[in-house]
């Protein structure tokens, strides 16, 4: 065959990769992977070894340690040692640390990717060109955060001890992603790697002995879900981060509830692949084959869900249907197929029988004809069209080489197959027209959003999911907090810091008021812009300070909330409307409460026994605060991540959604004004449980929204039991977050609840906030929790 003929043809000719070096490895060890525990190689406490094999061709590559509660014990005894060493040599020692492994990484750069790919079973191109090179990146620019940190985030602190527990799709990308933020910012680590993929994270951990990183600052247990459950719910881990399944993170949600653990789980994906008629075909084919045919469909945030215009979706999937024919698939280690193999037989049957369910659902299945290896676990690329909305395939991670299409008339109708899922990980909009492009993207629910790109990451901007995605992001600064914590939160206190006052509920008879009766005065519900009066039909009593009944307050319940959260859905354009609108309304605000400021005043100090003055200063203190989020509300803004490529990154800063907020029992009308006023400065409505001895406080207070322009809705106070209520609105599957403080234990109660639909929660654990504090009781933490961080990548150029 001439050169000729070849160019013609473009017919497949093999270009193998040796695994000579990564074989030679695995020997010189002995075909044994051990723990890697402060400083030194371990066996396992308990003398268990499993398998680990080539998924492309079964055969074992080497015994895993099978790890259990005694291995994980060990290490993080031995993170807990180094921690304070590691704390203590400063950010720009633990830089040229990380530095150091950036460099190793590249040195060793082949030998991590033949090792990567024996071990996974994705392509060598892959793991060569695309997950290696992002490892090393990784650790470039965190050593940099690591360097800036004293002055950067020098109101922060490390966490502590570290637990991360890594997937199998990519595991030295996901190792990276978790363990350089995390050293880089004073924290030690217990690695869990995934038990299919242990294979490179060893030769990690054997590179940081090289090295020289200090024993104990990154720890390796390896091992399956044994490991994992005892690194999970270990009391000396201090934060733990978790990439896999949403039932897996649903589970971890549950067990780490009430321990204080901060928590970062990146979970599943059913991603949108949009194109609209006026892409280009062609581009979108080949962003296809990066979108699901990448890594075999293994991919959390594949583009799994084809949404196409209906006056184009004939043409592109002809178009789709050739380019499948022409996808090689064969070993990983060949530099020249695009598809490798599934990791483990038991995946290749999943994906297998959720395809067989599809058919039997209506979907018309395609698939090339291709010749499979006799070996392993390979699946072919497969299309399936004709897809409905609601059918198992459009709404179930597949987690394979299989694409699903849907077709769509219009961008409205667009946006919501799009949203149509209970996941929101990564988008992909194609379309030539730029205007179209951004209207459509804040209007996706996902974390990531790519225009006429797909599976692009880059260390400096963060990833990561809304509604059953999970929660958190890693990469960029906004990565960087998970794993600090505010400075303030040593300061606060597990005694109330505003006593509540000590009143009686029966009142002596000489306490009687003489003469006629005042006129009853009962507070109602405010919904919707409205006063209304509670589902259930009864009230509570509202007493003194000294204990006197002087008014009645609704008792709240179930569908008093129902009724205040379809009140906050339908009043989400707050959260469209500009931030300097946004501040104008929280000014005019501030502005009437000062109005009526000696009424408040007279309020407090009749439900707190406190003097004039301190009423007022508290008084004082709300209208400041208010001013202080107005101030804050178009200066908190978005930002452009310095990714290298052709591109611009936006990383915008959006409003969660509706917030529930339990607002402090002993903090009066501070604690309610401090609470809401930064999540409505971000444009997030909010269902708010007030205080329930300061309730009148509350329902005062929303006489001053009624002459604030604020739209109705934004704001909705249901008052009574605090406890009932709090279960309410964390059950409630309409709500994006939830603050709560108050017990330790109702702490613990929201967050186990929130894990069914995976929802924002921020709580106080039973620990008290100083609020006259402004560190403690303002400032950018709580606009933080306030918002969710998408990264929009718009490539330039021709």
């Amino acid at each position: 065959m001439s050169v000729r003929d070849i160019f013609e043809t473009m017919e497949y000719g093999p270009a193998p990769e040796s695994p000579d070096q990564a074989l030679a490895w695995l020997k010189e060890r002995g075909g044994r992977l051990r723990h890697y525990v402060g400083g030194r190689w371990l066996d396992p406490a308990e003398g268990g070894w499993f398998d680990t094999r080539n998924p492309a061709s079964g055969e074992v590559l080497a015994q895993v340690a099978d790890g259990t509660a005694a291995d994980v014990d060990r290490a993080v005894a031995a993170a807990r040692e180094a921690l304070d060493g590691w704390v203590a040599i400063g950010g720009h020692a633990r830089a040229r640390y990380l530095y150091a492994i950036a460099r190793h990484m590249q040195k060793n750069s082949r030998l991590f990717a033949v090792l990567e790919s024996l071990d996974n079973g994705k392509p060598i191109r892959e793991s060569r060109d695309l997950d290696i090179p992002l490892v090393a990146r990784h650790f470039y620019y965190h050593a940099g955060w690591a360097q800036l940190q004293e002055n950067e985030l020098a109101a922060y602190r490390e966490v502590g001890v570290v637990g991360q527990i890594i997937p199998w799709n990519f595991p030295m990308l996901m190792l990276a992603w978790k363990v350089a933020p995390a050293l880089a910012m004073g924290n030690t680590v217990v690695l869990k790697p995934a038990e299919f993929t242990s294979a490179t994270a060893v030769l990690f951990a054997a590179m940081c002995d090289e090295i020289g990183l200090p024993p104990g600052v990154f720890n390796l247990v390896l091992g399956d879900h044994k490991a994992g459950e005892a690194l999970t719910v270990h009391d000396d881990v201090s934060k733990l981060a978790f990439t896999g399944s949403t039932e897996v993170g649903r589970i971890l949600r549950r067990a780490t509830a009430g321990t204080g653990k901060k928590l970062t789980l990146e979970l599943g994906g059913k991603s949108p692949f949009i194109v609209f008629e006026d892409s280009d075909l062609d581009s979108v084919v080949e962003g296809l084959v990066d979108a699901i045919w990448f890594n075999q469909g293994q991919v959390c945030c594949a583009g799994s869900r084809l949404l196409v215009q209906e006056s184009v979706a004939e043409r592109l999937h002809a178009k789709v249907r050739d380019r499948m024919s022409r996808l090689v698939i064969g070993d990983p280690l060949d530099k020249g197929i695009d598809i490798g193999s599934l990791i483990d037989p038991s995946q290749l049957e999943r994906v297998a029988g959720l395809v067989r369910q599809g058919v039997e659902e209506g979907a018309r299945l395609w698939q090339p004809e291709c010749e499979l290896p006799a070996e392993g676990s390979f699946y072919p690329p497969t299309l399936l069209t004709e897809v409905q909305a609601a059918s198992t395939l459009a709404q179930e991670e597949i987690f394979g080489p299989v694409l699903v299409s849907m077709t769509f008339r219009t961008p409205a109708e667009a946006v919501q197959l799009a949203n149509n899922n209970r996941y929101g990980l990564a988008a992909s909009i194609w379309t030539e027209n730029i205007n179209l492009a951004l209207d459509i993207a804040p209007q996706v629910k996902a974390g990531s959003v790519w225009v006429n790109c797909t599976n692009v990451f880059d260390a400096a901007a963060g990833f990561g999911g809304y509604r059953e995605s999970g929660f958190g992001r890693e990469g960029g600064r906004e990565g960087l907090f998970e794993y600090l914590k505010p400075r303030w939160e040593e300061r606060l206190s597990d005694t109330p810091v505003q006593p509540m006052p000590d009143t009686e509920m029966q009142a002596s008879a000489d306490d009687a008021p003489a003469g006629r009766p005042d006129i009853d005065r009962t507070a109602k519900l405010y919904i919707g812009g409205r006063q209304v009066r509670p589902d259930g039909g009864y009230s509570m009593a509202a007493t003194d300070v000294r204990g006197r009944v002087i008014a009645e307050i609704p008792a709240g319940n179930r569908k008093d909330i129902r009724n205040a959260v379809e009140a906050a859905r339908g009043a989400r354009g707050w959260g469209g409307t500009t931030a300097h609108n946004r501040a104008q309304v929280m000014y005019f605000i501030a502005e009437n409460l000062s109005a009526r400021a000696d009424e408040f005043v007279r309020r407090i100090v009749q439900l707190s026994g406190r003097t004039e003055a301190a009423a007022r200063d508290e008084m004082d203190q709300c209208i400041r605060r208010i001013y202080t989020y107005a101030a804050l509300s178009d200066k908190y803004d978005s930002q452009v991540h310095a990714t290298p490529y052709r591109n611009v990154t936006l990383a915008m800063k959006e409003p969660q959604g509706v917030i529930g907020i339990v607002a402090p029992e002993e903090a009066g009308l501070l604690g309610f004004v401090s609470t809401v006023m930064p999540a409505i400065a971000m444009g997030n409505t909010t269902v708010v449980v007030p205080s329930e001895h300061y309730a009148l406080l509350a329902t005062d207070f929303y006489q001053v929204l009624d002459t604030s322009d604020l739209p109705g809705g934004v704001i909705n106070i249901v008052t009574g039991n605090r406890d009932v209520l709090s279960e309410v609105l964390a059950k409630h599957y309409d709500i994006e977050g939830l603050w709560y403080w108050g017990s330790r234990e109702g702490s613990a109660m929201i967050e186990q609840e929130a894990a069914a639909t995976m929802k924002r929660t921020w709580v106080n654990h039973g620990r008290y906030h100083d609020w006259n504090d402004d560190e403690q009781g303002e400032g950018e933490d709580f606009l933080r929790h306030a918002v969710e961080i998408k990264n929009i990548w718009i490539p330039y150029g021709e």
